[in-house]
């Protein structure tokens, strides 16, 4: 590991807006953050910009993004800190263990911002919208909560949609080209570092938003996979 990484890593321990692993956090974020605002979730959050971003946006709303890497989590703390946006904090941990760190309804909405497609059939059960996890943000997330997706990949936007018409989720909206549109929220013209270099190569940015609004049977996992079987290398 680089000397800077090492560095950022032990830094990072100092940071009060940053928990690692916590124990015992469940039903807690409210006094953590010192109010009753709505919490907000990025996951896959890499260096926080949409995190920092939304906190800037929006200061009656809490945000924690949450990411496994240590360096990418610190440039979006310290940006945080450095800006003292006391309603952005960010979690260390992985997004399989979200219920290890949040209680039912502890969560208003969960930003999903160009995470690793897992383009590969092998992988499917590893891409954050599929039902797998929906199950996970569905036992933390409120009644009314919303998804949110930005991908640039289409194979990801097109497996969500196919999610959300398969257990007939609520679709609230649905832009194949999101930046088409000239009259765009600020929260959905947040760019991060992913989203510029352009891994896709698509030139356009999908964006999704759905509720949870309906059970998500594990009988029907089998047939989302046979249906992506003939399209998905592996």
């Amino acid at each position: 590991m680089g000397q800077k990484k090492l560095i950022r890593f032990e830094e990072l321990k100092t940071f009060p807006n940053v928990l690692e692993y916590p124990g015992n956090i469940q039903g807690k974020w409210h006094s953590f953050f010192g109010n009753e605002n709505p919490i907000i979730l990025e996951l896959a959050c890499g260096k926080g910009e949409y995190a920092v971003g939304l906190g800037r946006l929006y200061p009656h709303k809490n945000f924690i993004g949450i990411d496994i890497k240590g360096n990418r989590i610190w440039k979006g703390a310290k940006t945080a800190l450095n800006e003292g946006l006391k309603n952005v904090a960010f979690l260390r941990t992985q997004i399989d263990q979200l219920t290890d760190y949040f209680a039912a309804d502890e969560i208003a909405e969960i930003w999903i911002t160009f995470p690793d497609p897992q383009l590969r059939l092998s992988k499917i059960k590893k891409r954050l919208t599929h039902p797998k996890f929906l199950r996970l943000y569905k036992n933390i997330l409120q009644q009314d909560g919303l998804i949110h997706l930005k991908t640039d990949s289409p194979d990801l936007y097109n497996f969500t949609k196919a999610v959300i018409e398969i257990h007939q989720l609520t679709l609230i909206t649905d832009k194949d080209d999101l930046y088409k549109d000239v009259n765009l929220s600020e929260a959905l013209k947040i760019k991060t570092h992913y989203e510029s270099l352009d891994i896709a190569r698509s030139n356009k940015v999908h964006y999704l938003a759905f509720e949870l609004n309906n059970e998500l049977p594990i009988e029907k996992d089998e047939q989302l996979k046979d249906l992506f079987r003939e399209q998905t290398p592996d």
